[in-house]
C-alpha cells in the first residue's frame, strides 16, 4: 500500500509534468509560448511564475519555500500580502526581514490605482525597483520622475519623497539603517539598468551591471546578473556579505549551504554571511536576477 509520502511526491511530479509540457516549464521541449514570450512585457514572469500559486490548488500543504539558519527560499505561493503600514492602495509581502538574521528589509509593494507611498523610518534608506507597471516619484523640491519597468531609484535616509501609481504597479523594495560615516553622504538616484554599463567579471561568463555608484558613501549596492542557459558560477562563493536576490528572469539550480534548489522567476533569496552559494542557469532562455550586496564597511 502507497504512503501519503510517496503520493505526494507522485503527485508533485505530475504537476511539473504537465507544466513542463503546456506552460514553457523547467525542461519544457519548444512551444508556441517560445515565440509569444518575447511580446510579453520585461519582467512578467516575476508576476505571473511558471510553477504559480494556482498551479499547487491541488496540492494541499506544498510549497518550495525553505526557511533554515543561513539561507531561505521565498517562492510565490507562499507571499502573504497585507496592506504596507501607511502606504495607501498598497499590499505588501516582506519577504526578508531582521527576524531571520538580515539587516536590510525586501518586501513587494503592490500598488493599484491612486496609490501612494509612506516614508521608511528615520536614518533608513530606500531602494525601489519597478517590475510591473510605473510610478511617479516626486521629491521634497517638486521634482518628479516617472519609473517604468526596469528602471530604479536610490532615496538617502531622512529624504522627504513620496510615490504615486495611477494604475497598478508592482515595486521590489529594500530598506536597511544607513551605515553612516563621518563626512559622507549620499544622494537621490534615478536610473534604469539598460543605462548601466557592463563591467568586467575576471574568470566568471555572467555579465554584470552595478545600479548604484561604487563609492564609499553607499552601504550596499544592486547588482544585475545575467546568465545565458549553461552558464554558471566559477566561483563557489563564501563570504561576509549578505544577500538579498530576486529571479527577474529564467531558471536554474542555485546551492546554498549544502542544499540545492531548482528555481525561477519571481523566487527570492536570502543568504546570510558566509553560506556558501552558487549558481547554474538552465531552460531555454537567460537568467537576470537583481542582487543585494552590503559593500563599503568594516564587518566589524
Amino acid at each position: 500500500m502507497q504512503s501519503p509520502q510517496v503520493l505526494l511526491v507522485l503527485s508533485v511530479t505530475l504537476s511539473l509534468v504537465t507544466i513542463g509540457a503546456t506552460d514553457g516549464g523547467f525542461c519544457s521541449a519548444p512551444s508556441i509560448l517560445d515565440r509569444e514570450t518575447s511580446s510579453k512585457p520585461m519582467y512578467w514572469k516575476v508576476t505571473n511564475p511558471t510553477l504559480s500559486p494556482s498551479h499547487l490548488q491541488d496540492l494541499p500543504g506544498f510549497t518550495r519555500s525553505v526557511y533554515k539558519r543561513d539561507h531561505a527560499l521565498i517562492t510565490p505561493e507562499s507571499h502573504v500580502f497585507s496592506p504596507l503600514p501607511e502606504w495607501t492602495n498598497t499590499l505588501g509581502a516582506y519577504l526578508i526581514t531582521p527576524a531571520m538574521g538580515s539587516h536590510f528589509v525586501m518586501y513587494l509593494a503592490n500598488m493599484q490605482e491612486n496609490a501612494r507611498s509612506a516614508l521608511p523610518p528615520h536614518d533608513v534608506e530606500r531602494f525601489i525597483f519597478v517590475v510591473q507597471g510605473s510610478a511617479m516619484l516626486t521629491n521634497a523640491s517638486g521634482v518628479s520622475s516617472k519609473l517604468m519597468v526596469d528602471s530604479y531609484a536610490y532615496l538617502p535616509p531622512n529624504f522627504e519623497h513620496s510615490l504615486r501609481a495611477e494604475g497598478s504597479a508592482t515595486l521590489v523594495v529594500f530598506e536597511r539603517r544607513y551605515a553612516s560615516l563621518e563626512n559622507h553622504i549620499t544622494e537621490q538616484i534615478v536610473g534604469s539598468t539598460d543605462k548601466q554599463p557592463l563591467l568586467e567579471t575576471p574568470g566568471e561568463v555572467f555579465q554584470l551591471r552595478k545600479l548604484l555608484p561604487q563609492a564609499v558613501p553607499f552601504d550596499f549596492n544592486i547588482h544585475i546578473m545575467d546568465f545565458q542557459p549553461g552558464e554558471f558560477l566559477n566561483v563557489k562563493e563564501v563570504h561576509y556579505n549578505q544577500h538579498g536576490l530576486l529571479l527577474l528572469e529564467g531558471q536554474g539550480i542555485y546551492r546554498l549551504g549544502d542544499s540545492w534548489y531548482p528555481v525561477q522567476a519571481g523566487d527570492v533569496i536570502w543568504m546570510a554571511p558566509f553560506v556558501p552559494q552558487w549558481y547554474a542557469a538552465l531552460g531555454k532562455t537567460r537568467t537576470r536576477y537583481l542582487l543585494y550586496k552590503d559593500v563599503n564597511r568594516n564587518p566589524l
